[in-house]
């Protein structure tokens, strides 16, 4: 979405147009486009500013806030690593770690071609099943550096 479309233009119009009564539209308009198109980036949020009157800067700093918004296009697989207190204490930051040594990428990159991205996250509110991940909302309770391999092979063999 580096060059919007027609077709993009028009339908990030519509979007902001179906908040036009809102008394606070941003969220719910950044919500819609982020579901459609998987991120937010810089041109998109300029019309967004052009159609709302809101600034780029605020809109920028929203977008940028909330962890569920993204100025990158994600991978066909959000892998979302738990980094809270419960997570980390039973080993999350090695899970981690290891997600990006398969992978070669690190939290926050997509892999070249497409299929992963790693997120780091503070809290999914799973401390009873430490350390978790989730993976498109489907979330795997107390992993191990050692499942990791398979979690990522199971992914792969999706796309086979």
């Amino acid at each position: 979405m580096a060059h919007l479309s027609e077709a993009a233009v028009k339908q990030i119009t519509e979007i902001c147009d179906r908040y036009a009564d809102e008394k606070t539209p941003l969220m719910m308009i950044l919500s819609d486009i982020q579901r459609e198109y998987g991120y937010i980036p810089l041109e998109v949020q300029e019309l967004v500013s052009d159609k709302t009157g809101i600034p780029v800067a605020e809109i920028y700093g929203v977008v940028t806030f909330y962890s569920f918004f993204s100025l990158q296009p994600k991978g066909k697989y959000v892998i979302g690593c738990c980094l809270g207190t419960a997570c980390y204490v039973k080993g999350a930051q090695q899970v981690i770690d290891k997600f990006s040594e398969i992978l070669g990428i690190k939290a926050g990159e997509t892999t070249a071609d497409g299929l992963f991205t790693i997120d780091a996250l503070r809290c999914i509110g799973a401390c009873g099943i430490a350390p978790a991940v989730s993976i498109n909302g489907k979330v795997y309770p107390k992993v191990s550096v050692n499942a990791v391999s398979g979690i990522v092979d199971e992914y792969k063999a999706k796309e086979n």
